[in-house]
């Protein structure tokens, strides 16, 4: 990695074999980083930065300005969120084999009291992850015979800076878990765009073209989506050319 300096602004430029450049942008400091083609010389890059300045400069205001969740203790009547919904954690001590289960308007989480506050973070989170898996295959399903492609594989993990990626040599499409605690047109929203990429790879305008004929609103719903509170431990990024995530 590499640093350059462009007026009062420091930017991280990361080498990569890529053909082109891309511009993120990472809370909570507004840290600029740009991931250059290694044939690219660091003029090019600096050129590149003072071009997006502006962008830049709004993207920070953004950034700082963005709402962000409160850090979780995973206690009983604790604030969450499945699928865009508020529910309650009801936290009950019990023997035996952790557990979560979701009931009307209640995130029930069965654990021995002595699980500690770092274990029941990890148990929700893999619920959460398999809620979302679960979630997305029949809308994988659904958009790939509406594209007439097919992923490979799908993963579901946490994801500092995207909502979702897509690596159309492999065939692979990975979904952040945090997707399962915004509402569901997001996930749907996220699917198409990555699966999408298996017919265009970079954000062209045909890419562009898919998403139109295919979810015709999903510029409100990257807007919304973008415009939820962060979670307390994501980066999530901003890039020009896919909004924010995706």
């Amino acid at each position: 990695m590499q640093v350059v300096n462009v007026g009062d602004l420091t930017v991280d430029v990361i080498w990569k074999d890529i053909r082109n450049l891309h511009l993120s942008v990472h809370p909570p400091t507004g840290r600029i980083r740009i991931a250059a083609p290694r044939t690219l010389d660091l003029d090019a890059v600096r050129a590149f930065a003072i071009s997006r300045l502006g962008w830049i400069r709004k993207n920070q205001r953004k950034l700082v300005a963005q709402p962000r969740e409160a850090m979780r203790d995973y206690i009983d009547r604790e604030s969450h969120y499945v699928w865009g919904e508020r529910v309650l954690l009801r936290l009950l001590h019990q023997d035996g084999p952790p557990s979560v289960r979701l009931t009307h308007r209640s995130l029930v989480v069965c654990a021995p009291s002595r699980m500690s506050r770092d274990d029941r973070h990890a148990l929700v989170e893999a619920w959460y992850r398999e809620s979302l898996r679960q979630a997305a295959a029949p809308v994988v399903a659904r958009r790939e015979r509406q594209l007439g492609v097919t992923a490979k594989r799908l993963f579901v993990q946490r994801m500092k800076t995207r909502w979702g990626s897509c690596h159309p040599d492999s065939g692979n499409i990975r979904l952040n878990t945090e997707l399962a605690k915004k509402p569901p047109e997001c996930l749907d929203y996220v699917v198409l765009h990555e699966l999408a990429h298996l017919r265009e790879r970079t954000h062209t305008d045909s890419f562009y073209q898919l998403l139109d004929s295919h979810l015709p609103q999903w510029r409100d719903i990257r807007q919304m989506l973008n415009s939820l509170p962060l979670s307390a431990w994501t980066a999530q990024s901003t890039q020009p050319d896919a909004g924010r995530q995706a």
